[in-house]
C-alpha cells in the first residue's frame, strides 16, 4: 500500500473494500460490471457479456444468486490437526463433502446484501451423540446432503463461542466426506427458506469462503484425504454450477 500513489489533481483517497461493500459506493451500473468481471474470476469462466452491467447471456451462478465472499483470513487459523482438548466442547462441525467427480458442495444463504457461502454443517445439539451426528443432520436439513465416511482433518479454536450465543472458548470440527445422495431443494428449519448449493473445485471453494491461505492450506488437506481415503481426483478450476432444484442422482 505504500507504493501506491494518488495524482492530486484527480483522486483524494483510496480504500480496500469487500464487493458487499463496494457496491454501496459505485453506482449502479459500475457496481454490476465489477461484480460481474469479479463473479467471473472466481468462477473460472473466461469472460462475461454485458449490456449496461447486465447479462446478455445465460446468467452464472454465483450473479443469479447474488453470491459475494465474506473475507476472514484469519477466522479458520490455524487448523490443529490433533484431537480435540477434553476441556473443549465442540460446538460446530463443517465438512468438505466431495462429490464423486471430486468438487466440493458450498451452501450460502440469501441475505438482503447477497448470498454468503459456507461449507455444509452447523452448530452440535445437546441431542447429538457426536459432532458426525450432528453434521449428517444439518447437512440433511440445510443442503438435503446425503453423507458417509465422515472424517476428522482437525479443529479450530473459538475464542468467544458468538457464533453459538456467545457460549466461551470451544472447538470448531472440521471434516471431509462423501456425498452419496443430493435429495431435491427444501426449506431448512432454522432459516425458514432454501439454502442455494453450488459445486466447485477444493480451490475455488477456498476462494469463495474467503478464508485466505489458511483456507487455501486446508482445502488442499481436504482434496488430498479425499484422493487417498476414496481414490477421487482433484478436479481444476472450473465453471462454479448450481446443484439443480430437483437434486442429483450419483454413480
Amino acid at each position: 500500500m505504500r507504493a501506491i500513489r494518488l495524482p492530486r489533481e484527480e483522486l483524494s483517497e483510496y480504500a480496500f473494500l469487500d464487493t458487499r461493500d463496494a457496491v454501496q459506493r459505485l453506482r449502479p451500473v459500475d457496481a454490476q460490471i465489477m461484480l460481474a468481471a469479479y463473479r467471473a474470476r472466481l468462477g473460472h469462466t473466461a469472460t462475461a457479456h454485458l449490456a449496461d452491467g447486465r447479462h446478455i447471456l445465460d446468467v452464472p451462478a454465483l450473479n443469479r444468486h447474488n453470491v459475494h465472499v465474506r473475507y476472514r483470513p484469519l477466522w479458520d487459523s490455524p487448523l490443529n490437526r490433533g484431537p480435540v482438548p477434553d476441556r473443549l466442547r465442540v460446538r460446530q462441525a463443517w465438512s468438505w463433502c466431495f462429490m464423486p467427480d471430486g468438487r466440493v458442495v458450498l451452501v450460502a444463504d440469501p441475505g438482503p446484501r447477497g448470498a454468503l457461502p459456507m461449507l455444509p454443517g452447523g452448530t452440535v445439539e445437546s441431542s447429538d451423540a457426536r459432532p458426525e451426528q450432528a453434521l449428517r443432520r444439518e447437512d440433511a436439513e440445510e443442503a438435503q446432503l446425503a453423507l458417509t465416511d465422515p472424517v476428522r482433518l482437525g479443529w479450530v479454536l473459538d475464542e468467544t463461542g458468538e457464533v453459538c450465543g456467545g457460549a466461551g472458548r470451544n472447538a470448531r470440527l472440521c471434516l471431509a466426506a462423501r456425498v452419496t445422495a443430493i435429495g431435491p431443494a427444501a426449506v431448512a428449519p432454522a432459516t425458514g427458506h432454501s439454502f442455494v448449493r453450488l459445486l466447485a473445485a477444493p480451490a475455488q471453494a477456498a476462494a469463495l469462503l474467503g478464508w485466505g491461505p489458511p483456507g487455501a492450506r486446508q482445502a488442499q488437506l481436504a482434496a488430498s484425504t479425499a484422493q487417498e481415503r476414496w481414490g477421487l481426483p482433484t478436479p481444476s478450476p472450473a465453471a462454479i454450477e448450481e446443484i439443480p432444484v430437483e437434486g442429483m442422482r450419483l454413480s
